[in-house]
């Protein structure tokens, strides 16, 4: 559709051109006495060939007829008639006519050629692209997904196996491993679903004002293994609402907590803060950091940076984080923490005047009813798994 509008709007100004060119051409000419005929028909002939690389060959071809016209009304004797008295005069003007329209259909089929090698580029690296994620795909299916469920069925047939006497601990840990294992598979199943409807824009963020204030306590829950080590900096009264999906922007959250958590030792801060006209979460860390050049690289899919062992998950932590931000209509960037570290900066937009009706923003409300969670559950724990 959107194709043949194009090709519509360019034919419509061919048109236009055609009708145009010549004449005003035509004007410039007989204003100047010095140059022949030949001359003439030689600058009639470069705008024709501008015409047809332009705007195409059927405007080319009136251009062409058009011109041929005004050529032997206005410059073959005798002037002002549409009539030729000298044989040379029609010959220059039939050949005019057979040249101009010759090389209008070189031009035009040159033209063709160009903008089907373009496509054709295009359609190669969106190819190049898929497969690079198919075989990404291929690499996380074939040990990340089968690794936790080969433990959990490890785990279920030593506890289903009647050789083996088990004393209550034993089962306890067993079952613990089996719940564990399953656990993380669910986890990165729903990573890779999510950003397949990230990729696919079948992810519908429900947007409306939301308290920060209350997203954050949850999403630090959903990170427990880190708990211990992050501290919320003291926010600033009158914070407003921004405009996101709760749980969406709770998933986000936990993935960029959960993250930091896994990638260094030290003390995690998170920090809220009202910018201008929106409100920024700042998620920092003081480890190692990541190098500037390798900054955007992290936020690609299936990106484990720095990665020492296969247990890492999938490297889709950031790249949903981002994702998910960019769908609310947020930003997400990377910043240098000061004394060393890295920091990780959602800038949502705000939802001044919305306060009421804000979700979690009164007692007993934490939890967005059901109805409400079209696309993305809850997250239990952190999806945050091997980007860095």
């Amino acid at each position: 559709m959107l194709q043949s509008m194009r090709d519509s709007g360019r034919r419509w100004r061919g048109l236009a051109a055609a009708a145009v060119v010549p004449p005003v051409l035509t004007m410039v000419l007989s204003q100047t006495e010095v140059l022949n005929l030949s001359s003439q028909v030689l600058i009639y002939l470069v705008a024709l060939v501008a015409v047809a690389r332009l705007c195409g060959m059927v405007a080319a071809l009136v251009a062409a007829i058009w011109s041929a016209l005004l050529v032997d009304y206005y410059f073959i004797s005798p002037v002002h008639k549409l009539r030729i008295g000298s044989t040379n005069d029609v010959v220059a003007l039939v050949a005019f006519v057979i040249v101009a329209i010759t090389v209008a259909s070189v031009v035009e089929y040159s033209g063709k050629l160009s903008r089907r090698a373009t496509q054709a580029a295009a359609e190669a690296a969106q190819l190049e692209a898929a497969d690079r994620m198919r075989t990404a795909l291929l690499t996380a299916v074939s040990h990340d997904l089968r690794a936790p469920l080969a433990a959990a069925r490890a785990a279920v047939e030593t506890l289903r196996d009647p050789q083996f006497q088990l004393s209550e601990s034993d089962r306890a840990e067993l079952l613990g491993a089996a719940h564990g294992s399953l656990g993380r598979l669910s986890r990165l199943v729903e990573d890779l679903l999510d950003m397949s409807r990230l990729q696919s824009g079948a992810l519908k963020p429900h947007l409306e004002p939301v308290a920060v204030q209350e997203v954050v306590p949850r999403a630090i829950d959903d990170v427990p293994g880190a708990a211990e080590r992050i501290v919320v900096r003291p926010m600033a009264a009158g914070i407003p609402p921004v405009i996101a999906d709760g749980a969406l922007l709770e998933r986000v959250l936990a993935n960029l907590i959960g993250n930091a958590a896994k990638h260094t030792v030290s003390g995690i801060e998170v920090g809220v803060a009202a910018v201008g006209e929106g409100v920024e979460i700042r998620v920092v860390d003081h480890g190692p950091g990541i190098p500037v050049a390798d900054r955007e690289r992290v936020f690609r899919p299936f990106q484990r940076l720095g990665d020492r062992d296969n247990a890492a998950g999938l490297g889709l932590g950031l790249a949903l984080a981002r994702g998910l931000t960019e769908a609310m209509g947020g930003v997400l960037r990377p910043e240098d923490t000061g004394g060393g570290g890295l920091t990780m900066v959602v800038v949502m937009p705000g939802g001044g005047g919305f306060g009421a009706g804000v979700r979690g923003a009164g007692p007993g409300s934490l939890e967005p009813p059901e109805a409400e969670m079209r696309d993305v559950e809850r997250p239990g724990t952190s999806h945050a798994e091997g980007d860095r």
